[in-house]
């Protein structure tokens, strides 16, 4: 089943074929969404564009379109608006019927791509021995909920979290271990996460101080790099540990990943060199190997350079992501590689891309793309951090959301007189506590920096993750107040009379034109504006018409509408990373 949108555009195609010959089959009939109520529901503005090459005013350009174009199943008779607008109006026959067909569909009538990709999807990415911070937030939410619509989508989908569990910080804190706590480089579990942070800032300010430990540090490196046991089993008791506490966070967040830290790519680092140095990519500069970038100079105009291997012979982070997309195009077959890192890393990126395409790495059906997202800013607008000037523990942050949350709901519950569970209690606090983080997250363009504020979302009014799971709590509420067989009801037909029920329609048949968007920009919040209106248009079409007081042909029809609203909701935020609730 074509989106409504897809269908539009397929009979205006045909349209500017009929009337101007088949040069004009490949022609953007350039339909979009009516930014107004008064221009229809969807709008073209193909005329104004045609207009100067077939040397013609457009109003005459948009007549010509409009004698060929064949909505009458679809829409009223098209009308022209201003210079040559044609704006459209569907017919509430052609919704009803629409509407009953995605009712009989787990998807909703939301299309699947044509041409599904092997994608990869890199984000959340933190370091081994350390505690993953706010800083990790966005990339891991933004990340999950672009897989999951990729998913959705029918794209093969690989969710690569690429950790830092390499590097000479590893030497460091190794030797510093070897000296104050043996016991945890021999025994998992001898020290904690917290803990490891801690000795990490005093192995740092030991190698920074301590011309011995440097040497000692480095020699560890050199152990760990050559394979010795001893050294390679401190290393992978760290990893370990680190990597039971990320899971903990990704439980309570619900995202899946696979990892493949630096260390995976460590066998080909020297691989990806001897290749640039065959293509005649490399230069040598101050004992580097360099390759010289192409529009990037510094202040006096002098080219500069992407290090791929040290003066000491080492490598870097750009090595190490020009081995990955190597290794993810040759061997994982991708078409499209996705990572989901904050803005600062721009340039990082479009030099690492430069270098891969120059190096024939990238043929053309391959996609390269960088998902840059701002910073979590506290109500001061600065970045967010504790009192004392440190980053927030993401575990901290979220353990206080679920806290917050439990204490609006008790307030909630005594003010109305409710005795609930405390199973019930729990479980709600948590999933409004996370599902609050996570919408406040995607519902701002990622670009953008945001203002992290409990209060704000954790609103039961505004665009906020609660207002929406109210909304769908809702229609759970009028199904079980009527008893509703929702079986037996779906074989019912839809009628849509008053406005509000229109108005509903509409937007619930845009779903699959916004799952395309997202998937095509890669910008969450689009998906969570249309949950945001679909949820406002449902509140204004519940207050405005009864629905088990109405007449039985309108009771029916009604209940399928909020069905409808409710169904989409709960997929909309299954896409977003967000579990429903039954009542709150």
């Amino acid at each position: 089943m074509y989106s409504l949108l897809e269908q539009l555009r397929q009979h205006f195609s045909q349209a500017l074929v009929n009337a101007f010959g088949e040069e004009y089959a490949d022609t953007d009939p350039l339909v979009t969404l009516a930014a107004k109520p008064e221009f229809g529901d969807y709008q073209s503005n193909i005329a104004l564009s045609l207009a100067k090459p077939l040397k013609q005013k457009p109003r005459d350009t948009a007549q010509q379109i409009i004698d060929h174009l064949d909505l009458s199943e679809l829409c009223e008779p098209p009308e022209i608006a201003g210079p040559g607008f044609i704006n459209l109006r569907l017919k509430p026959s052609y919704l009803e019927s629409q509407l009953k067909t995605i009712s009989q569909d787990s998807q909703l009538g939301a299309e699947k791509a044509e041409t599904p990709q092997n994608v990869i999807v890199d984000f959340s990415s933190p370091n081994i021995a350390k505690e993953m911070h706010v800083g990790h937030l966005r990339s891991t939410i933004i990340g999950d909920c672009i897989a999951r619509i990729l998913e959705f989508r029918g794209h093969d989908v690989l969710r690569l979290n690429h950790v830092g569990d390499w590097g000479t910080q590893f030497g460091m804190l190794i030797a510093y271990l070897r000296e104050a706590y043996p016991e945890a480089l021999t025994k998992a579990d001898a020290l904690a996460i917290g803990d490891l942070v801690t000795l990490y800032k005093e192995a740092k300010k030991r190698f920074d101080e301590d011309e011995t430990f440097q040497k000692t540090a480095r020699e560890e490196v050199v152990k760990l790099q050559k394979g010795a046991p001893d050294s390679v089993q401190a290393w992978e008791l760290l990893c370990e540990q680190s990597r039971r506490e990320f899971q903990v966070i990704y439980d309570l967040l619900g995202v899946e990943l696979t990892e493949r830290g630096e260390s995976f790519y460590n066998p080909f680092l020297s691989e990806v060199v001897q290749e640039l140095e065959a293509k005649g990519l490399v230069e040598e500069d101050q004992g580097a190997k360099c390759v010289f970038l192409e529009g990037y100079t510094n202040k006096s105009g002098e080219r500069l350079p992407l290090i791929i291997q040290k003066s000491d012979g080492g490598y870097n982070y750009a090595t190490t992501d020009l081995a990955a997309i190597r290794y993810r195009i040759r061997e994982d077959g991708a078409q499209r590689v996705i990572y989901v890192t904050d803005a600062g890393q721009a340039s990082h990126f479009d030099q690492v891309f430069q270098v891969a395409k120059r190096a024939g790495w990238v043929s053309d059906d391959v996609e390269l793309v960088h998902v840059p997202f701002g910073l979590v800013q506290g109500e001061d607008g600065k970045k967010l951090k504790t009192r004392s000037g440190d980053t927030i523990r993401l575990r901290d942050l979220l353990d206080e959301a679920i806290a917050r949350s439990r204490q609006d709901l008790e307030q909630r519950f005594q003010e109305e007189g409710r005795n609930e569970s405390e199973e019930f209690i729990a479980k709600t606090a948590k999933i409004v506590g996370i599902s609050a983080v996570k919408y406040a997250d995607l519902s701002r363009n990622r670009t953008s920096n945001y203002v992290f504020s409990f209060d704000k979302m954790l609103a039961l009014q505004g665009n906020t993750a609660p207002y929406l799971l109210y909304a769908y709590v809702r229609v759970q509420g009028i199904s079980r107040k009527g008893n509703i067989d929702w079986e037996t009801l779906n074989k019912q037909n839809i009628t849509l009379e008053d406005n509000s029920e229109l108005v509903l329609a509409k937007h619930i048949l845009q779903l699959s034109d916004i799952l395309k968007e997202v998937e095509k920009d890669l910008l969450p919040n689009r998906l969570c504006q249309y949950l945001f209106e679909l949820s406002q248009k449902f509140n204004q079409f519940y207050d405005r018409c009864p629905i088990l007081q109405a007449e039985a042909d309108k009771r029916a029809s009604r209940l399928m509408l909020a069905d409808l609203t409710a169904r989409t909701l709960k997929l909309g935020l299954s896409l977003l990373g967000i579990e429903v609730l039954e009542r709150m």
